[in-house]
C-alpha cells in the first residue's frame, strides 16, 4: 500500500519524533510511506480565526499535493478532523482524493492491525483530545493499541473525556480559564501514578507537558505513534 504521511505543522516544527515513530511504524507493517516535501499547514488556525481565504487555499493545496496516494496518515486527531470536516465546507468542488486517516484508525481499520509488536514497560494514562474524541470518534482505537504493547501497564485517567484546556488559540485568548482547566488534568493525571501521559495529538500533549514539567512531576508525555513504534532492545533488556 502507498501511503502518504501528513505530518502537520506542530510535529514537524517541535516534535520531529512523532513523524519519525509514524514511519518507523508504518514500515514496520509493510507499508510504503511517502513524505510529499510540497506540504504545508492543514489551515486548521487560519479557518478558526476566520481567514477562510486562506483556509480555502490550502485545502486545494492539501489536494494537489496527496493526489495518487492509496491513502493519508495523519499522526494529529486535530488536523486529520480538519481535513476530513472542514474541507469538504471550504471546497465543496474539490476533487476527489485519497482517504485521510488518523493514525489509530489507520492501524485498526484499514491494516486491521491491533498489535504492533511493539514493547513499552512503563506506566501508562491515555487522554483523549478532543478532536479524536468528539471529532472523529476514535472511540477505544487508541487504547485497543497500547492494551497490545508488550509490557506496558494501562490505567485509566479520571474524567478523562474533560478538555486540557489547550484548544488552540483559545489558550491565548482566554489564559486563565486555559489554565485552570490544565490544572485539572494534570492533577487527574498524577492521581493515576502513570509515568508517561499519551495523547494522539502533540498540541494538547505540549500544553499538559509544560504544566508537568513546571511542576516538576516527572511525568513524560509522548505521542501515541511513539509508543507503538518502540521495540525491545535485546542489549538494553528494553527501552
Amino acid at each position: 500500500m502507498r501511503v502518504a504521511l501528513f505530518v502537520t505543522c506542530v510535529n514537524d516544527t517541535l516534535f520531529p519524533g512523532t513523524g519519525q515513530a509514524t514511519v518507523a511504524l508504518l514500515h514496520r507493517l509493510g507499508c510504503d510511506v511517502d513524505f510529499p516535501v510540497a506540504q504545508t499547514c492543514c489551515g486548521q488556525m487560519h479557518v478558526n480565526t476566520g481567514y477562510l481565504a486562506e483556509g480555502r487555499r490550502l485545502a486545494r493545496h492539501f489536494a494537489d499535493v496527496f493526489a495518487g496516494y492509496d491513502a493519508v496518515v495523519v499522526p494529529s486527531g486535530s488536523c486529520a478532523a480538519m481535513v476530513r470536516e472542514q474541507y469538504p465546507k471550504l471546497v465543496r468542488a474539490a476533487p476527489d482524493g485519497p482517504e485521510v486517516h488518523e493514525l489509530s484508525e489507520f492501524l485498526l481499520d484499514v491494516l486491521g492491525v491491533e498489535d504492533v509488536g511493539a514493547y513499552f514497560p512503563h506506566r501508562v494514562t491515555y487522554h483523549p483530545t478532543c478532536h479524536s474524541l468528539r471529532g472523529l470518534r476514535l472511540g477505544d482505537r487508541p487504547l485497543r493499541l497500547l492494551e497490545r504493547v508488550r509490557g506496558l501497564e494501562l490505567v485509566p485517567l479520571p474524567e478523562a473525556e474533560e478538555c486540557c484546556g489547550f484548544g488552540g488559540t483559545f489558550a491565548v485568548k482566554n489564559p486563565a480559564v486555559s489554565a485552570a482547566m490544565c490544572a485539572d488534568k494534570v492533577r487527574n493525571v498524577m492521581d493515576t501514578g502513570a509515568e508517561v501521559v499519551c495523547a494522539a495529538d502533540n498540541s494538547c500533549l505540549m500544553h499538559i507537558g509544560g504544566a508537568l514539567r513546571r511542576q516538576r512531576t516527572g511525568v513524560r508525555t509522548m505521542h501515541l505513534a511513539e509508543i507503538l513504534a518502540a521495540v525491545e532492545n535485546p542489549a538494553e533488556g528494553g527501552r
